[in-house]
């Protein structure tokens, strides 16, 4: 379930071919397995539209599937068993077509995703706000909206995304005014996994933090997985989910001794698939290393060749340097 006060739900999209059902299907589920809630496949043809089929078969999330331009492809991918549907009435072509969608929607209760991106909008909301705008963006999505509700149909979710930041969020900001209908959050073409994930947490959490939003997806271009793992961690720094181990750790700085980025980047790993709403602190030096990490259930502190095993702010033991990761993990495995 989404909107109406259920918790804000992790999507993702496949980047294999839709046609290839095993190779599909197979990252559909290590996606699932990292936390992904709802997962969108790009059906560009009919075989990819009756593979879906095969691929339900093989999954537990729910599927979406992505349609552009041939309306044929919708219809046939809701008779091969997707559990919504995603469009742009705005390139489906005519009302006729967007109707016969709607109505293949409508027989089985399937939810459309009314989908507008800043770079399709069309030329005379661009002529009418004198460029690409938050306005224009969330004026299209209503009109596209208003079409399918004059077609007796409100089993909606709305998308307006953009490439650009602010304008994405001023974009949310106006459309949550006038609409309850839920939304489904994400920066477009937001970039690699640096500047993508920086601009993501940046839109996202703007939109978020004001109560906006009931997907989300952090698009990057990458490997899907990666926008999994970013998403749980703006949902849970934001506090909107909880559950899995947070690791905090400190800068590098002259007093660390220790190889620190190696182990924090080793540990973020040792804990991803610990189910357990705990912190861990790793630190780099003993000097502030107990102190900051008092926040944190359970953490380590790096000195000379060795560091100390810290324990709700107290310190357990010392241990050498390359027995550190082993220490945490065997005091994780029977303290928790």
């Amino acid at each position: 379930m989404i909107g109406g006060g259920n918790p804000v739900l992790i999507q993702s999209m496949t980047n294999t071919k839709t046609e290839d059902v095993q190779a599909t299907a197979d990252q559909i589920n290590r996606l699932a397995a990292a936390g992904c809630d709802i997962i969108r496949c790009a059906v560009p043809n009919m075989e990819a539209a009756r593979a879906l089929k095969e691929i339900k078969k093989q999954i537990t999330i729910p599927l979406v599937a992505d349609i552009h331009f041939d309306y044929r492809l919708a219809i046939a991918s809701i008779e091969n068993g997707a559990d919504k549907i995603r469009i742009n009435p705005g390139n489906i072509g005519s009302r006729e077509r967007v109707k016969a969608v709607v109505d293949a929607a409508k027989e089985r209760n399937l939810p459309i995703r009314v989908g507008v991106n800043s770079g399709s909008l069309e030329k005379e909301l661009v002529e009418k706000y004198h460029g690409v705008t938050a306005e224009g963006i969330v004026e299209s999505a209503l009109d596209k909206v208003k079409m399918i509700e004059d077609m007796d149909y409100t089993n909606l979710v709305i998308s307006i995304k953009s490439s650009d930041v602010l304008m994405c969020a001023r974009a949310h900001e106006m459309i949550s005014q006038r609409t309850d209908y839920p939304l489904h959050v994400g920066i477009t073409e937001s970039g690699t996994l640096l500047s993508g994930n920086i601009k993501s947490a940046v839109g996202l959490g703007i939109i978020l933090y004001q109560g906006i939003g009931d997907t989300i997806r952090v698009s990057l271009t990458g490997d899907p997985l990666e926008e999994v793992k970013s998403a749980k961690l703006i949902l849970k720094t934001l506090g909107l989910r909880k559950g899995g181990v947070e690791v905090v750790s400190c800068p590098t700085c002259g007093r660390t001794q220790i190889d620190l980025i190696g182990l924090a980047n080793a540990v973020e790993d040792m804990v991803a698939d610990i189910p357990l709403d705990i912190k861990v602190a790793v630190m780099g030096c003993v000097v502030n290393g107990p102190g900051e990490a008092k926040e944190a259930d359970i953490g380590i502190a790096g000195g000379k060749g060795e560091g100390l095993l810290i324990k709700k702010g107290e310190v357990i033991k010392k241990v050498p340097e390359e027995k550190l990761l082993e220490a945490l993990r065997e005091e994780l495995g029977k303290s928790f």
